[in-house]
């Protein structure tokens, strides 16, 4: 059983809704592991009460916390300071209080590249195919480019993948319909849209050609029709939960003050609730 000091490090999870996090597990488990004071908990906030609600967490003496839909544009609003990561992605999804200022971070995309160095996978391979244009797409695009990787996206609405294009130099955007045939040129495809997640129907992709490496952000399935798919043609795949776990691990060492790691033992458990849900 764990009990808490008066001096406790209190960090959590920022949503409207929140219940579907799995932001607490994981954090909980680090806790737990490296014996902490601490607590992480989740924090269901409307869009409306957010800013004072954050601003009353601050004031309450919390350490930050992470932010997740649909907070993640006012968060980048609250910060008094945002690094290179944020601004690149144009959102933040961790806030870090330290003597009454709030400092945020995008740690999307770190934790993508590390969930694919992890499974063995270079980022910098070669080229890469993004198929959704949407804030993780931003977020894993920025990070792809700085790695000098050639980034191509394709979106069902056009006009959102030029958008991301126009804040994003460097970034090629090819129509959705010419994704299939892309698929050869390139040696990793990832897909940052809900599609593959339970309840929003099949992302199709044609594989045939081959790709090296396939990956997916969707972690409801943990693996997704398309991943299931590419291990089927001998592809390598990278599943979505460990981008997850990766990318909290930033927030944990700034709040807590230990560095985590992301292991098999910490991807069971957390899978162990996604497979009981």
């Amino acid at each position: 059983m764990t009990i808490l000091s008066g001096k406790a490090r209190l960090a959590g999870i920022t949503g409207w809704p929140v219940s579907h996090s799995r932001s607490p597990r994981l954090h909980g488990f680090w806790l737990e592991r490296h014996g902490v004071d601490g607590a992480y908990v989740p924090l269901p906030i409307r869009p409306e009460d957010w800013t004072a609600a954050v601003k009353g967490l601050l004031a309450a003496g919390f350490a930050g916390c992470n932010v997740t839909i649909p907070h993640k544009v006012a968060a980048f609003e609250i910060c008094d300071t945002v690094d290179a990561s944020a601004r690149r992605a144009g959102a933040v999804n961790t806030l870090v209080f330290h003597e009454g200022r709030i400092t945020g971070s995008n740690t999307d995309g770190l934790g993508f590249l590390n969930n694919l160095r992890q499974h063995g996978v270079d980022p910098a391979a070669g080229p890469a195919l993004l198929l959704g244009a949407g804030g993780s797409a931003r977020a894993i695009a920025a990070v792809l480019l700085d790695l000098g990787v050639s980034v191509t996206v394709a979106n069902r609405t056009r006009e959102k993948a030029d958008a991301l294009a126009a804040d994003l130099p460097g970034l090629a955007v090819i129509d959705w319909n010419r994704r299939h045939a892309a698929v050869a040129d390139n040696a990793l495809v990832v897909n940052t849209t809900p599609l593959g997640m339970g309840g929003q129907g099949d992302l199709p992709v044609d594989l045939s050609a081959g790709s090296p490496a396939v990956a997916d952000i969707v972690y409801v399935p943990l693996e997704t029709p398309l991943l299931a798919d590419a291990r089927a043609r001998g592809l390598r795949t990278v599943g979505g939960l460990g981008m997850l776990l990766h990318q909290a691990v930033p927030g944990f060492q700034a709040w807590f003050g230990v560095e985590p790691v992301v292991d098999d033992e910490l991807y069971r458990f957390v899978a162990a609730d996604l497979l009981a849900a």
